[in-house]
């Protein structure tokens, strides 16, 4: 603004009005201050005059870039921030850094709110974050939440999620259902109550076996090693996420496992690789539309002083597709001839 008030030979205050579109100046100086302004390709800083009134209309959105749904919560978040008149300022979660060293990044940047999707850190930090700023945590259910102090969840009911993807294999006649978990990764702990719930429910309690994993392809190849090397299956499996399914998948096809003929196989999110003709999973669908446009909303009514609800819970829906199949007699199994699928008793591990 200094170079175009000393180009144009008029004030910084002067020409700061006929940016602004005040009155002030004469036609031809307003007209002499937007040609330099042009000509110099000034460009006014909306964040600083933002920040000057007391405001910023900037989303600041941490996310884990390996993660292929938050990576569809970030494609959904950028035009409901747009329509709402908010910009938004990405910042990557990695593992091998604290998580506040990437949110402090967002905030010294002038984000006026966050949205943290899947955030590992712990309740009391997110509390006393959401005092510096208005907090959305996306993907993950916390004890106790509170708009009035300006932190708010947007998650999928996973309890009924994981309860849909049991009743669903028990309907198939699955009894051994396995199900691989997230871990410490968020959503995982409510993912495996609730699937162990859905078991007692079916009056599955002897048959209930949760295998540490996580949200990712590793973790679910270990998996699907350790049950090859427990020398019997079980007759479905339920991963925490489509990622650890994937990993799950890849193990057992290469052991000859025929998958969906002797192995049911369902993962969690449906994402756009699961729905891959050559994967063609099975899943429990999560709205990633929905859980944006929430996100964005809950963020910017907390950042303008209005009252939402501080909790929104999305409903999940279950995707058949061909990783899934009706149980086999394990006698008329044996007997069977799949194509590319090995006898038990001459599989390798991969």
């Amino acid at each position: 603004m200094a170079d175009v008030a000393e180009r144009a030979g008029v004030s910084r205050t002067l020409v700061s009005f006929i940016l602004d579109g005040k009155p002030g100046a004469s036609e031809e100086t307003r007209q002499r201050v937007l040609a330099v302004a042009d000509e110099i390709g000034y460009r006014p800083d909306s964040a600083a005059r933002l920040l000057a009134q007391g405001r910023s209309r900037t989303i600041g959105v941490l996310t884990d870039v390996h993660q292929l749904f938050q990576a569809e919560l970030v494609t959904n978040i950028y035009p409901a921030a747009e329509s709402c008149g908010y910009d938004m300022l990405l910042s990557a979660n990695l593992r091998d850094h604290p998580e506040s060293t990437f949110v402090e990044s967002l905030l010294s940047h002038r984000c006026g709110s966050l949205i943290l999707l899947g955030p590992r850190s712990t309740h009391d930090y997110l509390k006393r974050l959401a005092e510096r700023a208005p907090t959305v945590v996306v993907g993950r259910r916390l004890a106790h939440v509170d708009s009035a102090a300006m932190l708010a969840t947007v998650r999928t009911n996973d309890a009924k999620g994981m309860r849909l993807a049991v009743d669903y294999l028990v309907d198939l006649g699955h009894r051994d259902i396995h199900h691989v978990d997230g871990g410490d990764d968020p959503g995982s702990a409510d993912r495996r109550r609730a699937y162990r719930a859905a078991m007692r429910s079916h009056g599955l309690a002897d048959r209930v076996a949760v295998i540490p994993g996580a949200h990712n392809e590793q973790a679910g190849a270990a998996a699907a090693r350790a049950m090859l090397d427990a020398g019997s299956l079980p007759t479905a499996v339920l991963a925490g996420n489509d990622r650890c399914a994937l990993g799950l998948l890849d193990v057992f096809t290469r052991a000859g496992v025929d998958i969906p003929g002797e192995l049911s196989l369902i993962g969690y999110d449906d994402s756009h690789l699961s729905d891959n003709p050559r994967i063609d999973l099975t899943t429990i669908h999560q709205d990633a539309a929905g859980l944006a446009q929430h996100a964005v909303r809950l963020a910017v009514a907390m950042l303008e002083g209005r009252s939402e609800a501080d909790d929104v819970v999305l409903e999940p829906k279950l995707v058949v597709r061909s990783t899934t199949a009706q149980v086999k007699d394990p006698h008329s199994l044996a007997e069977t001839t799949v194509f590319g699928a090995i006898p038990p008793e001459s599989r390798q591990k991969p």
